[in-house]
């Protein structure tokens, strides 16, 4: 009997069992289902992350640091050990070897790298803005040249170039709340207005002997003003606000001032102490025909650890891959539950059908060819709960893929869930491999059913 026959003749058999098949299939089709949504998921956010890193981020950039516990690739000290000066705290309690001059002097030595930035951590008392008297606080860090920003207003520079010594990017939250404080009419009004921020140096150490020629010479009044921080006061101009969005890699919530007046800010806060020019990290930039992987290599060997653009867009993937995978897995226990319907729903045809394979066997057919055909049955089985389970769930994320969009603020154009063929395709096919694995202990009874026996029964 040829093969098509057989598949043929396995179709029609269904046919007369349309209840049972559709059920069956339909319990394939929610494994099937959770898969092609978490195969379009994975499809989704990989091209995301590919997006969001590809536009955002200049592809030479390096990020280096001297502790490799900020990547997540080193393990922290903990308990006791040596003093030593570059290690500093974080405000989140954890210790970390901080950067300094010196490193910064070595790297800027090297021949592969330019444009070498350390991260600052500039810190301020308070912040007012032009038209009040109004005081507030807020993060404030150097301007990124290597990622590119979205303004809702005005304008930034170039994705390699660096703001002015006098700009400030404010973030669009920020005239949010200041038009609702009525500061501001509207969030364009922002544009253009100063913003003055107010710096403190480190708490001023003096001698007994001061204290005492100052408490004399202008009683407790001269002490606390011998004892208080120096304070000074620096005024931007607002030049843009940055946009809130999930495809910028930038800050949201931060004030953005110019690499320069960062340095001088944190230089000023910390003269001193031991944070005095010590950094995180340092970001800088591949020369033109310098690979930044050979590069981060070479520093690893110097003692430092590094990551590239490629090194930050795998680290997506890896979270992404992992996500996905565990959605899969739910798909999978559906079709492992799915196995055992496909299982009992042949075995019930076979012992329906028992007097139909004695007759098919007494006419000459092959017991190799009942046991295929049992098996293409199943095959059917499988194929249907597969197209069923793929088509809701194409129609379903193409449908929601709008809202979702909206919901994840991920910018018009882009879709989380993205249907590629080829994927859903071979899923389709894994679940018919699946089905004739199913099908085969039923198909092997029916297959070695004797058919004298067999026209016998009832």
């Amino acid at each position: 009997m040829k093969l098509r026959d057989i598949i043929k003749r396995a179709a029609r058999s269904l046919k007369n069992a349309k209840a049972r098949t559709i059920l069956t299939s339909l319990a394939i089709a929610v494994g099937a289902f959770t898969i092609t949504v978490s195969l379009a998921a994975g499809a989704g956010a990989r091209q995301y992350a590919d997006k969001l890193i590809g536009s955002n981020v200049n592809p030479k950039v390096l990020f280096i640091v001297k502790d490799k516990t900020l990547f997540g690739t080193g393990s922290a000290q903990s308990g006791l050990r040596e003093y030593d000066p570059d290690v500093g705290t974080t405000t989140s309690g954890a210790t970390i070897k901080r950067m300094t001059q010196k490193d910064i002097d070595a790297l800027q030595k090297r021949g592969d790298l330019e444009f070498i930035t350390p991260t600052y951590s500039p810190q301020t008392r308070y912040l007012r803005f032009e038209g009040s008297d109004a005081r507030f606080t807020a993060e404030v860090s150097s301007y990124d040249p290597t990622i590119l920003s979205e303004t809702a207003a005005g304008s930034l520079p170039a994705q390699g170039k660096q703001l002015n010594n006098t700009d400030i990017v404010v973030p669009e939250s920020f005239a949010t709340t200041l038009t609702d404080k009525k500061i501001i009419h509207a969030k364009t009004d922002l544009i253009g207005k100063s913003v003055t921020l107010t710096i403190a140096q480190s708490q001023t150490t003096v001698t007994a002997d001061e204290i005492a020629a100052a408490y004399a010479s202008g009683g407790q009044t001269a002490v606390a003003a011998l004892t208080a921080p120096q304070t000074t006061e620096l005024k931007f101009t607002v030049r843009a606000l940055s946009k809130r969005s999930a495809t910028s890699l930038s800050g949201s919530n931060v004030l953005q001032i110019s690499a320069s007046q960062a340095r001088f800010i944190a230089e000023y806060t910390t003269k001193g102490t031991d944070s005095y020019q010590k950094y995180l990290g340092v970001t800088a930039l591949a020369k033109t025909g310098k690979d930044p992987a050979t590069i981060k290599t070479e520093l690893e060997k110097k003692g430092y650890a590094a990551q590239t653009a490629k090194d930050l867009q795998s680290l997506i993937f890896t979270i992404v891959n992992t996500l996905q995978g565990i959605v899969a897995g739910f798909g999978v226990v559906a079709l492992i539950a799915s196995i055992f319907g496909i299982i009992n729903t042949q075995y019930i045809s076979v012992l329906e059908r028992t007097r139909e394979i004695g007759l098919m066997k007494a006419l000459g057919m092959r017991g190799k060819h009942v046991s295929r055909l049992f098996q293409f049955e199943a095959a059917w089985i499988g194929f249907l709960g597969g197209i069923i389970g793929a088509g809701i769930a194409i129609v379903v994320g193409t449908l929601m893929n709008p809202w979702i969009t909206k919901k994840l603020e991920i910018g018009d154009g882009n879709h989380i869930l993205i249907f590629q063929p080829l994927p859903i395709g071979l899923m389709i096919l894994g679940l018919i491999l699946i089905a004739m694995l199913a099908g085969y202990f039923p198909a092997r009874k029916a297959a070695r059913l004797d058919p004298i026996e067999a026209l016998r029964t009832e």
